[in-house]
């Protein structure tokens, strides 16, 4: 059944003016998301436990191996939504809504308990000890908690975004983020608590986003409306976004499990530079400049979601030649904010690590900061090159080649790192080593994927020629 169009279309007109208007919101919505997860840390670095900055870093990495696997499905989600609303497809396309939402309960549930049982013994084997480990596990025990409502406002998210709505979920989870915030500061600064008050603040508001999206969504005048009555699993809906979902996860997850191994070389650098330190600098150091990090990378991954639901959208409309004004459109855009928001990063890096409790001081408080600038050296001032990379893979996911997205990421980042920290590290254990990978496994994973698409959307335009003479 082919429905009239309401949904927000980005196959006709031109590109660059939708693609900003869309990706304005998401920026916003990622920035907001940063800073309140930002916030955690801030907050945190005010109780009474000198290692809860860095306790909370070393979890990031694992959180995100578990939340990939399942959440990852997302972007399947927006993509087979997306490409049924460019073909303007009603039946199928609440078919794919309905779908995507019962499982993300299904993977949020799942992913908890993976979460629970192997928390403590991930931490252990990353290198944690003492009060780090003590921390680390007491912040991710609680976290997993909220994973299923986690998962739930992920795919409700992809939903919205994929039928061109990005502004309801940067107006949610911007009331979401500050009730965050104003629970952190209630439980860490009022009530005493470390690691688990932030653990719950965070919880309880993918809780209050989950059920304000989901009640949006009901009212929503679309195809993409949820109503409980249609809330089923479709065989032919779970099959495509479990095409196009897995490859996502299973790269996202391999990314972070390369960054846990960098974590426990990162740990390992700190244990040898400070053997008998009750406080891990190192450790505090990268954490705090990661998390900073994590402003770019989210205000970049704006770009990334543009590009996967406008190439679907295109796709579905089969409209290939239009998928080259926007990849290289996103490519502009990507490069512009990573440059931009790198360099102002890099010049106030003393105020910003300064609100983690990173600066100069003593000797561990300078190895903290030193630890901090030479992070900032290596990652962030070239983290554009992440961008282009993720602005490449979007548009391969976008058009459907998801598989071929994975293999490409897996082998040019994640391996390639790997191969890195077990080969070179051992030879020079020290930060830069580490670090310097990153920007050489970008390199090569962007120009991989960029190649790749150039190949496939060249097929795509000579069967649409091809298909037009045809007719003609």
């Amino acid at each position: 059944m082919i429905s009239k169009r309401k949904e927000t279309s980005f196959t006709e007109g031109g590109i660059l003016g939708k693609l900003l208007l869309f990706i304005l919101p998401i920026v916003a919505t990622n920035l907001l998301q940063a800073f309140y997860n930002a916030a955690d840390m801030i907050v945190v670095s005010f109780s009474h436990e000198e290692n809860a900055v860095g306790a909370i870093g070393t979890t990031t990495s694992f959180i995100n191996l578990i939340i990939n696997i399942f959440i990852g499905f997302s972007v399947g989600a927006n993509v087979v939504v997306a490409r049924e609303v460019g073909a303007r497809n009603k039946e199928r396309t609440q078919k794919a809504v309905h779908t995507a939402l019962l499982m993300a309960v299904l993977f949020g549930l799942l992913g908890m308990g993976i979460g629970f049982a192997a928390a403590k013994p991930v931490m252990q084997a990353m290198g944690n000890t003492g009060s780090l480990l003590t921390l680390a596990v007491r912040y991710t025990y609680i976290y997993f908690l909220g994973v299923p409502f986690l998962a739930l406002t992920n795919y409700l998210i992809a939903i919205f975004r994929a039928k061109g709505d990005a502004r309801t979920p940067l107006v949610v989870l911007m009331l979401a983020g500050l009730l965050n915030v104003c629970l952190n500061f209630c439980f860490v600064l009022v009530l005493g608590l470390s690691v688990e008050g932030v653990a719950i603040a965070t919880s309880v508001s993918n809780i209050a986003s989950t059920i304000v999206l989901l009640r949006k969504l009901q009212k929503d005048p679309d195809d993409t409306r949820f109503s409980w009555k249609l809330l089923k699993l479709d065989k032919s809906a779970f099959r495509d976004i479990t095409i196009n979902g897995v490859p996502a996860g299973i790269q996202g997850a391999l990314f972070s499990l390369s960054n846990m191994l960098i974590q426990s070389s990162v740990v390992q650098v700190n244990n040898t530079l400070c053997p008998d330190s009750s406080y891990a600098p190192v450790v505090d150091g990268n954490a705090a400049a990661s998390n900073i990090e994590g402003f770019i990378y989210t205000a970049m991954n704006a770009v990334y979601q543009g590009a996967i639901t406008f190439t679907s959208q295109n796709l579905g409309a089969q409209k290939p030649r239009r998928i080259y004004r926007i990849l290289y459109t996103c490519l502009g855009i990507v490069t512009l904010i990573g440059i931009s928001f790198s360099g102002f990063v890099y010049l106030l890096r003393q105020p910003l690590l300064r609100l983690y409790g990173v600066a100069p001081g003593d000797a561990l408080a300078q190895l903290a900061f030193d630890t901090a600038t030479t992070r900032f050296r290596y990652i962030c001032l070239p983290y554009f090159l992440c961008g282009m990379m993720d602005v490449c893979n979007g548009v391969l996911r976008g058009l459907g080649r998801s598989f071929t997205s994975m293999v490409i990421s897996l082998v040019g980042a994640c391996l390639l790192r790997l191969v890195w920290i077990w080969v070179v590290f051992p030879l020079s254990p020290v930060l830069d080593t580490i670090y310097v990978s990153y920007a050489i496994t970008w390199v090569i994973t962007c120009a991989t994927a960029f190649a790749f698409i150039q190949v496939i959307l060249r097929k795509l335009v000579g069967r649409e020629g091809l298909s037009t003479h045809t007719a003609a």
